[in-house]
């Protein structure tokens, strides 16, 4: 597992997204794959930096561990900011236009959609949001 502790603010995204990428890249995750991972990590993140912690800011501890069977990434992100589960907001519904749907949401449902398993939990103080994607 490889870890990196970093402070919740959206300027810090470059640096997020390269050490996924440097784990990724090491595991020959193909390039789609890589992109759905960085686009939901960037949704997690940029959540967590806006509104985890505001107006404060507060750190973000990202694990990143590669499974060999079947080869499969697991990346958590851990905050000590407001406890909030973003799988319990309804999905919104894809069928309506965006001048129909109600604001926010979407990013999550993203999230839900691209990858194999999303789970969260808040315990001892931290929400803990872990997604997992088989790399293929």
């Amino acid at each position: 597992m490889k870890e990196l502790v970093i402070e919740a603010e959206r300027k810090n995204l470059p640096k997020v997204q390269g050490f996924i990428d440097e784990q990724l890249e090491a595991a020959s995750c193909p390039a789609l794959t890589q992109i759905a991972i960085d686009v939901a990590v960037e949704e997690i993140f940029v959540n967590i930096a806006s509104y985890a912690y505001s107006p404060e800011i507060g750190t973000v501890m990202i694990q990143v561990t590669v499974h060999e069977d079947p080869l499969s990434a697991k990346i958590t992100l851990i905050d000590h900011g407001r406890p909030y589960n973003p799988l319990e907001k309804p999905d919104p519904d894809p069928t309506l236009t965006v001048r129909q749907r109600k604001k926010g949401g979407l990013g999550i449902y993203m999230v839900k959609q691209s990858m194999d398993k999303v789970n969260y939990e808040y315990r001892d103080g931290k929400n803990i949001l872990t997604i997992e994607k088989i790399l293929r």
